[in-house]
């Protein structure tokens, strides 16, 4: 990236997000917001923008809107939603430090599950990174990625601590924009429980996602254990 690029202000609606995300964080759980209107005053924006920047908060589970009444602070669990965002988009809009310990980073056969999940066939080589995703150096999250070695040669030289969506996309030119994900409920074995700093036992929640290109070609296969007393899922449904 070039240095003009990395100048460059970020969208006034991601700037007004960042500003409302850090006036929430100060407010208790399921506090009303001030209406779009006095909103768009207070922040000198047109209610347009104001409403992209509360989209994306709502997309980060950040804040939830009651139809009639409102939109309100969300608790202090991790809300999941359908929009797709990396670990460490999710700790950002928080104003959370994301970070990664990095189990594992090697190279190996795909075998028959990863090698459907990617398209390719059982014998050919994946890249397996496993880290621990921490928010202010909290263990949060435990995952395992696959990624088709030969799309991405020298991954493992990187530093895989850091955002691997970023790596990927800088470097390789490769961008996940839709995702099929499986969610089910699980409890932690002994070695996970400890990982994750939690007693063993505790509920967690295992999410398998397949990430796709624009063009539905599949990037990842990725397996990821969130704390069950840190996340949780929501999204809207209608009849």
């Amino acid at each position: 990236m070039s240095e003009q690029n990395a100048a460059r202000p970020a969208p006034k609606h991601q700037q007004v997000r960042d500003s409302l995300a850090a006036e929430i964080r100060r407010l208790e759980p399921h506090s009303a917001l001030a209406s779009e209107r006095d909103l768009a005053t207070t922040h000198g924006v047109s209610r347009a923008t104001i409403r992209i920047a509360l989209d994306a908060l709502s997309d980060a589970g950040v804040v939830y809107r009651v139809q009639g009444a409102g939109t309100f602070a969300a608790g202090p669990a991790i809300s999941k939603t359908l929009s797709l965002s990396s670990f460490t988009e999710d700790m950002e809009v928080r104003g959370w430090t994301a970070s990664s310990r990095l189990l594992a980073a090697d190279q190996v056969p795909a075998g028959g599950k990863i090698a459907d999940d990617l398209g390719i066939a059982a014998e050919d080589e994946v890249i397996r990174v496993s880290r621990i995703r921490l928010a202010d150096g909290t263990p949060i999250c435990m995952e395992t990625v696959h990624l088709a070695a030969d799309g991405v040669p020298g991954l493992l030289d990187h530093d895989l601590s850091t955002s691997l969506y970023g790596i990927l996309e800088a470097e390789y030119g490769l961008r996940v924009v839709r995702a099929e994900q499986v969610v089910r409920s699980v409890v932690m074995d002994v070695g996970e429980a400890a990982l994750l700093g939690q007693p063993p036992g505790s509920a967690a929640l295992r999410v398998h996602r397949i990430g796709l290109d624009q063009r539905d070609r599949p990037i990842e296969s990725t397996t990821s254990m969130y704390r069950g007393d840190m996340y949780d899922l929501r999204f809207a449904v209608q009849r």
